[in-house]
């Protein structure tokens, strides 16, 4: 099985969906793009995944270009602003789904406050994804 999932900057959202996916079975190819990509995975991402005990440390905003002509099982878009741009895949696409969360990186105000809003994102991407991944996965 092979699942891409694609936000805007890919410094958030997708890549904590990535972790949870890889984790819930590493058989599972998981891969995350943006249509737009950032220079680095967020910080605080890194951080809040790390709290659950999923390291993405090592993760990297990548352009969605480089996987078009490739083949997957599910192409699914965590934000608006992919969903609206996803380009055309040449390769063959399964199943295209869109689950949608608010961005933690526009949060303003005090870090506690950023941290305690990239959490609660974090835990909805866990539970969509753990509904996602029992519904068309296990």
């Amino acid at each position: 099985m092979r699942i891409l999932v694609l936000c805007t900057g890919n410094s958030c959202r997708s890549q904590m969906a990535h972790g949870f996916l890889q984790s819930f079975d590493r058989h599972i190819e998981v891969y995350s793009a943006g249509t737009s990509p950032a220079k680095h995975v967020h910080p605080i991402a890194i951080s809040v995944m790390s709290e659950v005990g999923i390291d993405i440390s090592h993760h990297f905003p990548k352009m969605v270009e480089q996987y078009l002509n490739e083949q997957w099982d599910y192409v699914i878009t965590v934000c608006g602003g992919a969903n609206e741009t996803c380009p055309t895949f040449v390769g063959k696409v399964g199943k295209r789904i869109h689950i949608g969360f608010d961005d933690p990186s526009n949060v303003v105000g005090s870090k506690e406050h950023v941290i305690s809003e990239f959490r609660r994102v974090r835990e909805d991407i866990r539970k969509a994804f753990c509904e996602f991944y029992a519904t068309y996965v296990k």
